[in-house]
């Protein structure tokens, strides 16, 4: 599958171990993750050379080609809220994801259409992901 991973990358206190955590589990299963860049700590120097418009066209097709999305969201994000809401007009299947405790937008979370995972640790959040995807027909994607 083409798996859209949504998080949060302009706040500094952001949970890059989740993040990456999800992107490992992702990318283990064999689906291809075209934002893999999310889990890196420098994640915007990839969109360096990009202007604002061309990211917003550039990941807003990504979401239209994704099969399903999976959001971390731990920390908050506009951006992340902006996906959300396209994957879910595209009717994509999207898992948000985020740490037990921490407080979420509880719009987010009543958004029609999504699944919510709240998690302790990465191996909990992986069996969340796994069954989500096999759930919406998770075959990893033809390379």
């Amino acid at each position: 599958m083409r798996v859209y991973l949504a998080a949060a990358m302009t706040n500094p206190g952001r949970d890059l171990a989740g993040v990456r955590g999800v992107l490992d589990c992702l990318e283990s299963d064999g689906h291809v993750v075209p934002t893999r860049h999310v889990a890196d700590p420098q994640g915007r120097a990839v969109d360096g050379a990009l202007s604002d418009s061309q990211v917003a066209r550039r990941d807003l097709d990504w979401v239209t080609r994704c099969d399903a999305m999976v959001a971390e969201v731990s920390t908050p994000s506009h951006g992340v809220g902006v996906e959300v809401a396209a994957a879910l007009a595209c009717a994509k299947p999207v898992l948000l994801v985020y740490r037990r405790g921490t407080p979420v937008s509880r719009l987010l979370l009543g958004l029609g259409g999504v699944e919510t995972l709240a998690y302790t640790d990465v191996p909990e959040v992986r069996d969340g992901i796994r069954s989500f995807l096999t759930r919406v027909g998770g075959a990893p994607a033809a390379r």
